[in-house]
């Protein structure tokens, strides 16, 4: 795991010029990699490649990069791990490749020679990746199928400047375009931005499954994979064979590592999973961290100490209560990349992970997508199915939609007035679930910022491309993936974690294991409770099985009554309505706190 930076011309720089700015966007990304550090220019000046290095596979100086092949004609930068890089490298040197070092970079390199962009398809791994070719004078950038790894991008005047994380290209003064409208809406819409979009007007995120080509000055971007269920008829025992399967599968390729690999452990059934199929797969040293909160109701401590001492596991447990998380929150609010209305539970457990000596944990998170563990696959289609109910009158949706949400003292019902202003898809039912402000409330927001009129905030800004999938449930697994856990979750699952340079993996989030599973019918899949994973891991004991689900959360509003109030004052003061709740607070709150700590110019 690491953090890659780059600048490409489309006319040549001085040398020293070159040089100083990638050099100062490695400062800024020292976090995500202590262990090296490079750039790298063109003779030319006009590439340039930067790359901080957090070393996992071949600990030796063999794996400093940027990393180039022997003819120089190839340069490469690289951020994440590639699972099967083993498998590949067999398959390069059966035709006469010979490697220099045991890594999965050097793997990248010679397969991108030998065949190209067409490479991304036999990656299993995460990855954002950029790749110089000296002789065609062009860059190619990708990032991996699900969106583990981001990776974000500006083009001005012909020039290409990327880095793994948007700051990096604010410190530098790559990204000086002011806020862009549309995203600040969506944000306080549904507590996250999506992409391909930034807060930052010109600043982009690549894709989940997308590459980018830069030749000559000009982009050409691709989708090169996607999220789409392909259901097959199946027994329900067949079904509970090939998840096991595909689980013990994605858990051998999640521990390759030449370091040790840890387990962030709650009382949940997929953080249960993962440490009981790693002693199915051979794991014979375990190490498992929790966290345990001053709140009964969201204290899932000794849940997590029954499971470790029944699997045997190295367990390791922090206690928070107010003061002594108010003593990481300060650092935590330094180290947004973006604002968003979580990312705090994982900055303090990937924190205590690395303060007890690890460089790799695995995470369970994607296993409520994969596998309906989240009330909205029951709630979404009933929303749709209102929807669609309140359109056969015609202008009868539309009409009642905007009196509710302009005028209803519940917010929730605010909400569903936006969703009757729309076409009601799955989708938009989605999007109304998870809402944080009604559409007309997040433009209202937006253009107090601005200092415009909300009129001038577009209402469908950032809007993604409807969902594929034909079943309903299948729909509601799509919007999760692709939406609610492409763009808050992985985010900042990557950007807390790697703040304390801790390589964050998650075995449930993988292209081969959604491919597998995809072609099991929802209605075995999605069965309530996660019956599939229940029944394809019968290894999960029952105190956890049978509990209720409660999530990784923290007792925020409690904590803020003990101390904490002052710092939400303003943000209330903000909402233009009474009784706002804890989470439109907080994503007002957020958002400030990244406007005063955001580096450069906005």
């Amino acid at each position: 795991m690491c953090g890659i930076a780059g600048i490409i011309e489309s006319r040549p720089k001085p040398a020293p010029e070159l040089m100083a700015r990638l050099a100062a966007l490695n400062a800024c990304l020292r976090h995500r990699g202590p262990d090296d550090k490079g750039v790298w220019t063109s003779a030319d000046g006009r590439a340039g490649l930067a790359h901080v290095r957090l070393s996992i596979l071949d600990l030796s100086p063999a794996g400093h990069q940027p990393m180039s092949t022997p003819d120089e004609k190839l340069h490469i930068v690289f951020n994440g791990e590639i699972y099967n890089f083993r498998e590949l490298r067999a398959g390069l040197e059966a035709v006469g490749v010979a490697f220099r070092t045991g890594t999965d970079t050097e793997v990248l390199l010679h397969l991108y020679a030998k065949e190209g962009t067409a490479m991304l398809g036999q990656l299993r791994g995460m990855f954002a990746l950029a790749i110089w070719d000296e002789q065609r004078q062009s860059c190619f950038l990708a990032r991996d199928p699900l969106g583990i790894k981001p990776l974000y991008y500006t083009q001005c005047g012909g020039s290409l400047t990327f880095a793994s994380e948007m700051r990096a290209l604010q410190a530098g003064g790559l990204a000086e375009g002011g806020i862009n409208a549309g995203a600040l809406m969506r944000y306080f819409q549904t507590g996250s931005v999506p992409e391909p979009h930034t807060l930052i007007k010109g600043v982009h995120s690549l894709e989940a499954g997308h590459c980018l080509m830069w030749e000559a000055g000009r982009l050409s971007k691709q989708c090169y994979w996607q999220v789409r269920f392909q259901p097959e008829e199946m027994t329900r025992e067949a079904a509970v064979v090939e998840v096991r399967e595909a689980l013990l599968d994605t858990m051998r390729a999640h521990f390759v590592s030449d370091v040790p690999v840890g387990i962030f452990l709650s009382g949940g059934i997929d953080s249960t999973m993962l440490a009981a199929l790693a002693r199915k797969v051979g794991q014979e040293y375990i190490a498992t961290f929790s966290i345990g909160v001053d709140d009964e109701g969201l204290d899932e401590s000794s849940v997590a100490r029954r499971t470790a001492a029944h699997f045997g596991t190295r367990h390791q447990e922090l206690r928070l209560d107010a003061n002594t998380a108010r003593q990481q929150f300060a650092s935590f609010l330094r180290t947004i990349d973006q604002p968003s209305i979580d990312g705090f539970n994982t900055f303090t457990v990937s924190a205590f992970a690395h303060q007890c000596g690890m460089k790799v944990v695995l995470s369970g998170l994607g296993g409520d997508e994969m596998f309906g563990g989240y009330k909205s696959f029951d709630q979404v289609p009933k929303l749709a199915g209102m929807a669609h109910a309140a359109r056969m009158v015609p202008g009868l949706g539309a009409l009642s939609g905007r009196l509710l949400e302009r005028h209803a003292t519940s917010h929730k019902v605010r909400r569903i007035g936006s969703l009757l202003q729309t076409r009601g898809t799955m989708r938009d039912a989605s999007l109304c679930l998870r809402s944080i402000f009604s559409t007309h409330e997040a433009r209202l927001l937006a253009a107090q910022y601005l200092g415009c009129a909300w009129q001038d905030i577009p209402a469908n800004a950032g809007a993604e491309a409807e969902v594929e999938a034909a079943d309903p449930r299948d729909a509601v697994s799509e919007c999760e993936l692709r939406f609610y856990m492409r763009n808050q979750l992985l985010k900042d699952s990557d950007v807390m974690s790697m703040a304390h340079s801790l390589e964050l993996r998650v075995p449930l989030v993988d292209r081969v294991l959604f491919e597998r599973v995809a072609r099991i019918p929802a209605s075995l899949r999605l069965r309530a409770g996660k019956q599939m994973l229940l029944e394809a891991v019968p290894e999960i004991p029952e105190w956890v099985a049978g509990a209720t689900k409660r999530g990784f959360a923290f007792p925020f509003e409690k904590w803020l009554g003990q101390g904490w109030g002052d710092a939400f004052a303003r943000a209330t003061a903000r909402v233009p309505f009474k009784n706002p709740t804890w989470y439109q607070r907080w994503s007002i709150f957020m958002f400030d706190t990244w406007l005063t700590e955001s580096p450069g110019k906005i």
